[in-house]
C-alpha cells in the first residue's frame, strides 16, 4: 500500500493543479500591482535644487511589464528655473509616466504657460525627460497664443521652460496689431 503513495499524491497534485485560461486570466488581472495615492504632491529635484513640482488629486503606480504611473484626474506642474522661481506651468486632464523611458504621455486639454504669458494648448502632448533642449513635441495639432498673436498648427518641439519652441507646420496665424500702431489722418 505504501508503495504506491508517491505515485498517488503525484497524480492528485498533478490533476488538482490545473485552472483554465479563463480563471488564470482573472487572477492575473486581480494580482496587477496597483498603488493607489490620493492627493499628490510631488517635488523634482536635481543637485539639491527644485526643478518641478507636481500636483494631483490621484495617483495609480502600475507595476506591469512596462510599469508606469498614472495621473487619471488632471495634473498640475510647475518648472522652476536655476533661482527656483517658476518659469512655466503645465496642465493636463490626463498624463500617464513611464519609469523605464523616463517620458510622460499627456492628452485631454494640455495647456503650457511661460513666464511671458505665452500659451500652448495641444490635446496630445509628449514630454520625454532624458531629452536635451526640446523636452516638449507632439506630432498633433497645436495652437500657441502670445500676448499680440496666436499661431495653429501641427507637430511641436518646444524647451520645457516654453521660451522656445518650434511649430513643424504652421496652418494659420493671426497678429493682433493696436490701435496706437494705426496711423491718424
Amino acid at each position: 500500500m505504501w508503495k504506491n503513495a508517491p505515485v498517488i499524491l503525484f497524480t492528485l497534485f498533478f490533476f488538482s493543479c490545473e485552472n483554465s485560461d479563463e480563471a488564470v486570466k482573472d487572477m492575473n488581472s486581480q494580482n496587477l500591482g496597483i498603488e493607489e495615492v490620493n492627493i499628490v504632491d510631488i517635488n523634482y529635484t536635481l543637485a539639491g535644487k527644485a526643478k518641478a513640482k507636481l500636483l494631483s488629486p490621484k495617483m495609480l503606480r502600475v507595476q506591469d511589464m512596462k510599469p508606469y504611473v498614472e495621473f487619471p484626474n488632471k495634473l498640475h506642474v510647475d518648472f522652476y528655473d536655476e533661482t527656483g522661481a517658476i518659469d512655466s506651468r503645465l496642465d493636463a486632464l490626463y498624463g500617464k509616466y513611464y519609469d523605464q523611458e523616463s517620458r510622460v504621455f499627456l492628452k485631454d486639454s494640455v495647456r503650457v504657460i511661460n513666464v511671458k504669458g505665452d500659451t500652448l494648448y495641444c490635446n496630445e502632448l509628449w514630454w520625454d525627460r532624458s531629452r536635451t533642449g526640446f523636452e516638449f513635441y507632439t506630432d498633433k495639432a497645436v495652437r500657441i497664443r502670445r500676448k499680440l498673436q496666436i499661431i495653429d498648427g501641427v507637430g511641436m518641439e518646444a524647451r520645457q521652460d516654453f521660451k522656445e519652441w518650434v511649430i513643424k507646420n504652421v496652418t494659420n496665424s493671426f497678429i493682433r496689431v493696436p490701435n496706437s500702431q494705426f496711423p491718424t489722418d
